[in-house]
């Protein structure tokens, strides 16, 4: 399974979403801290979104400590990019959980600081209510609102 996880996250360095996908089970359940919960076609149109979003930016994803079985997966990675909606640039360090059936991805759990991630994101404002439920929920209500104007448009 170590050399699905390298696929997924070489494809992501090189923002081939369809590659991504093909990583993923019909049945992916996809969670973290910007857009919460994320089931099947949708997960995978936030791939498909971001990488096409990001085309053409400096956007950088690097990965590491690759850990796996037949059943669990590990990985960290980092994403380096200008945040569109300040330009101030955010550097997100995450922890990936996995598990697998049928040799793809079936579950997808991404972790990060979501304090330091809006304090960079936001600056002072992110810094003031970065760590709170309310804005969390904000987020989760903004980055869908973006992903289902995408899949309008898009599918």
């Amino acid at each position: 399974m170590d050399a699905l996880l390298h696929k997924f996250y070489l494809a992501f360095k090189n923002l081939d979403a369809d590659t991504m996908i093909e990583c993923y089970h019909d049945d992916i359940l996809f969670k973290d801290p910007a857009f919460g919960v994320l089931k099947a076609e949708r997960a995978k149109n936030m791939w498909r979104m971001l990488c096409n979003t990001q085309k053409g930016k400096d956007f950088k994803v690097s990965y590491s400590n690759i850990k796996t079985n037949n059943e669990k997966g590990y990985a960290n990675w980092q994403a380096e990019y200008l945040f569109s909606k300040t330009g101030r640039r955010v550097i997100n360090s995450i922890s990936s959980e996995f598990q697998f059936k049928d040799g793809l991805i079936i579950k997808h759990t991404d972790s990060f600081d979501l304090h330091n991630w809006a304090k960079q994101a936001f600056g002072f404002k992110g810094w003031l209510i970065g760590n709170t439920s309310f804005f969390e929920n904000k987020l989760q209500k903004q980055t869908n609102k973006i992903l289902d104007i995408f899949e309008s448009k898009n599918i």
